[in-house]
């Protein structure tokens, strides 16, 4: 692996000496591929302006992340910015000097890129659901194709963008971000046949959210016993990482599960609130809880709390996903229902 990795270390230094002027791009394209990204954006819009879809990218997104969790606890991936000071592979010479930045320090295994991952399966949802939406609308066939090879082209672009941006800021290997990628859009063509998630109750999303996070904790617990710590990647963050405060503890293995499990029991909390209202809802109205949802979940990203407590700081990662989550499916709608409910009967006064 160590060869594998040096060819890693060439190309990350090549990106960093020939493609410096397009930092702004590749950090933009790191910060669209995180998953908080679709949990805060992406949702919001499709969900009501195509709710299977908005559904579809929700599970896509949480069991890919929990895949992608489970596979770097098994595959033990290392980082670029952290390998090039711990390997024997240069010996007594110089070591490649590799830029860091402030989303370089990431704390978990690098195998498989959970942003490539993310990235595939995310896009490879909203394509495929906007090719459905051509096909529905009777799209002419000629111009169906061609709105099939763009998005697809497009796709391909942005994903060829994200994986040069993962590798550019030296947080993982080519061979990385490739495996994240098939395997995102692997994820993402298996969820999207289960037709179940369209109509799971709440009792579904309560069970599967606790055997995805007993599962993973069961994991730690049995290969801890067995003298294997997962953790073991922290420290190297902690040792190499240039600035201290770049080492953020949200991004290590707990943090990302307790924030997808919230997320999927927030889903499950939403659809089946009592709060849900069943009016026909009009373009207008969807547009407005859009709207309205994308500026309240902004307030609510705002919101940040200390890591000194780590219990207190993993429920609370659940808890602000959990309510992220039901701002668009329930009390948005329900909000903006009863306002626009109020105005018709003081118009029909």
């Amino acid at each position: 692996m160590d060869l594998l990795h040096s060819w890693g270390v060439e190309l990350v230094v090549h990106l960093q000496t020939k493609y410096s002027s397009y930092e702004g791009l590749f950090s933009l394209a790191s910060m669209v591929a995180d998953l908080h990204t679709t949990f805060f954006w992406f949702f919001p819009i499709w969900f009501h302006l195509r709710r299977d879809t908005g559904l579809r990218l929700i599970w896509v997104a949480v069991i890919g992340d929990w895949l992608n969790l489970v596979l770097k606890w098994v595959l033990f991936g290392e980082r670029p910015y952290w390998w090039v000071h711990d390997t024997l592979f240069y010996g007594a010479g110089p070591t490649p000097a590799l830029r860091q930045f402030p989303i370089t320090c990431e704390t978990g295994p690098g195998s498989p890129s959970g942003h490539a991952m993310g990235a595939a399966g995310v896009w490879y949802v909203m394509v495929t659901a906007t090719l459905a939406t051509a096909t529905e609308k009777q799209c002419p066939p000629l111009l169906y194709k061609f709105l099939q090879a763009g998005l697809w082209s497009l796709m391909g672009l942005i994903l060829v963008v994200v994986c040069m941006s993962r590798i550019y800021v030296a947080a993982h290997f080519p061979h990385q971000v490739i495996a994240g990628v098939i395997t995102g859009v692997l994820v993402a063509v298996v969820v999207s046949k289960q037709r179940s998630i369209y109509s799971a109750s709440m009792k579904r999303y309560s069970y599967i959210t606790l055997f995805l996070t007993s599962f993973a904790v069961g994991f730690y617990v049995l290969l801890k016993f067995l003298g294997v710590d997962l953790l073991w990647t922290m420290a190297k963050a902690q040792r190499w990482c240039v600035t201290p405060e770049w080492v953020h503890l949200n991004t290590t293995p707990f943090a990302s599960l307790l924030r997808n499990m919230g997320t999927l029991f927030g889903l499950g909390l939403g659809l089946h609130s009592p709060l849900n209202t069943t009016t026909k809802k009009t373009h207008s109205f969807r547009v407005g809880c859009v709207l309205v949802s994308l500026f309240l979940l902004q307030l609510l990203d705002g919101w940040t709390f200390s890591s000194e407590n780590l219990v207190s700081f993993y429920f609370l990662c659940f808890g602000k996903n959990t309510v992220a989550l039901s701002i668009p499916t329930t009390l948005v709608p329900w909000a903006l229902s009863g306002i626009f409910s109020g105005k018709k009967e003081d118009k029909n006064l």
